[in-house]
């Protein structure tokens, strides 16, 4: 497979053109994959917020802490 007209690699490199697709757009690539990084780090942080509050109301209800202060006043050592 070939992506230029030539017969081997003696010649100046600049003549031969691009070496991969999308020449050019690297910096828009970058500024996409930077925008991406940042969303998804407040997607993430949304995310665990959220997880972390469902399991705080699961195990820090009112019960919970009741049972678990009587436990300490029976046994104070624990």
């Amino acid at each position: 497979m070939s992506t230029a007209d030539f017969q081997d690699f003696t010649g100046n490199m600049t003549e031969i053109g691009p070496m991969y697709p999308f020449v050019g757009w690297e910096w828009l690539l970058t500024l996409l994959c930077f925008v991406f990084w940042i969303a998804w780090h407040f997607w993430q942080i949304r995310i665990e917020n959220r997880e972390f509050k469902e399991e705080a109301d699961k195990y820090v209800s009112k019960e919970v802490l009741d049972r678990v202060y009587k436990r300490e006043e029976a046994d104070p050592g624990v």
